[in-house]
């Protein structure tokens, strides 16, 4: 029994490393060949153009479909900003941060915190940073509340940049009667614009203010944020060309391949474009998506960072998609270097590595080269 016990173990191991070895011979079989190409529905963007000259036809026609969809035709007439500085602090003699307010409309003021650096030797980048879904958004983009994670405006000026962040206009000092982002006052004020509009427009007034400034190099002027913060900053990048870098983080999802996009239409609380709710409510799209939106940025440098697990993974995975498709747009501009992506597995976050990129791009793209070229050690 027992030499008969033997002899099967041994059986069985010579099946084993048979199979193994079958297994590996076939692994050994495989072949080269060229890359297959690619294809999604994300295509749409580029088809049929060939050159830079037929992009720029077609950005020309995206952008007016973009303006269409935030309804800009309908925003107020723009008033004089009458900027207001209401509180100074000095933060660790490192920065000034001014608690101010400007009009943006005619019976209608905007908050926001603005940080400048002390002993600025020459003019200085700025930065527009956009707080997400949260009451006291500048507040907290300040370093003053909750998440310090969130604290743009405090990092940035401690990186030599002038920073500027505007309260959302349903948050803050403008908080609705019905509670912070409730949009029913603003579509009553204005029924044919959108907040998509109204937010933009607002965050492209705060450009204004920075370009007001003395310290402000205007030529440099980025923008960033976080959640509604990140769509906030596409939105505003292809809105106003005037920004020279964005970075968006966990910028949302977008109308097609989304179970959810009717959420951009929803007929309560914070509603982004009423006039799409119905035709969305029927299945129909609007004519331009995130891709095309984002797409009116380039040759302008754009960088996007989003989480594959932050909400529907399966319509995460369909931005890497999109975002590759975008890519192309830059290679038509000749301005690859001006785009890039990270994606993650942290959610919904701001974690260090998402900053430090965000940062470092702005570093790039809006400081002297000097400020980020390495150098070598001094023997």
């Amino acid at each position: 029994m027992k030499s008969f016990s033997i002899l099967l173990c041994i059986c069985l191991l010579n099946l084993v490393t048979f199979l193994s070895s079958a297994v590996s011979e076939e692994s050994i079989q495989r072949k080269t060949s060229a890359p297959p190409e690619i294809k999604s529905t994300w295509d749409d963007l580029t088809d049929g153009i060939e050159n830079s000259s037929q992009w720029d036809a077609h950005q020309a026609l995206l952008r007016q479909h973009y303006l269409d969809l935030i309804r800009d035709q309908h925003k107020p007439d723009k008033p004089p900003l009458d900027l207001i500085i209401h509180d100074t602090v000095i933060v660790e003699n490192v920065y000034t941060r001014k608690l101010i307010s400007y009009a943006v409309e005619a019976d209608e003021r905007a908050y926001a915190y603005l940080g400048i650096p002390l002993n600025l030797a020459k003019k200085a980048p700025a930065v527009v940073a956009l707080h997400g879904t949260y009451v006291n958004g500048k507040d907290r983009v300040a370093g003053l509340i909750d998440n310090p994670n969130k604290a743009y405006l405090d990092h940035l000026c401690r990186r030599g940049y002038i920073v500027i962040a505007p309260e959302h206009f349903v948050s803050g000092h403008r908080t609705p009667a019905k509670g912070a982002y409730d949009t029913e006052e603003f579509y009553k004020k204005h029924p044919e614009w959108t907040a998509v509009g109204k937010f933009t427009y607002e965050h492209s007034i705060a450009i204004d203010v920075l370009q007001s400034l003395k310290e402000v190099d205007p030529k440099n002027i980025g923008a960033l944020g976080h959640s509604l913060g990140g769509h906030g900053t596409f939105f505003l990048a292809a809105y106003d060309s005037r920004i020279k870098a964005a970075a968006a983080n966990c910028s949302a999802s977008f109308f097609r391949h989304n179970t959810k996009a009717d959420a951009w239409a929803r007929n309560h609380w914070y509603i982004y474009f009423k006039h799409l709710r119905p035709e969305m409510l029927k299945g129909n799209l609007p004519p331009i998506d995130f891709h095309e939106i984002i797409s009116l940025i380039a040759p302008r440098a754009f960088l996007d960072l989003s989480g594959m697990n932050d909400g529907d993974p399966a319509t995460q995975r369909q931005r890497i998609l999109m975002l590759m498709k975008i890519m192309e747009v830059y290679e038509l501009e000749e301005a690859p270097e001006n785009f890039a992506f990270y994606a993650h597995g942290r959610k919904h976050s701001v974690a260090h590595e998402s900053r430090m990129l965000m940062y470092g791009w702005m570093d790039t793209h809006l400081k002297p080269i000097e400020d980020t070229e390495t150098k070598l050690v001094t023997p």
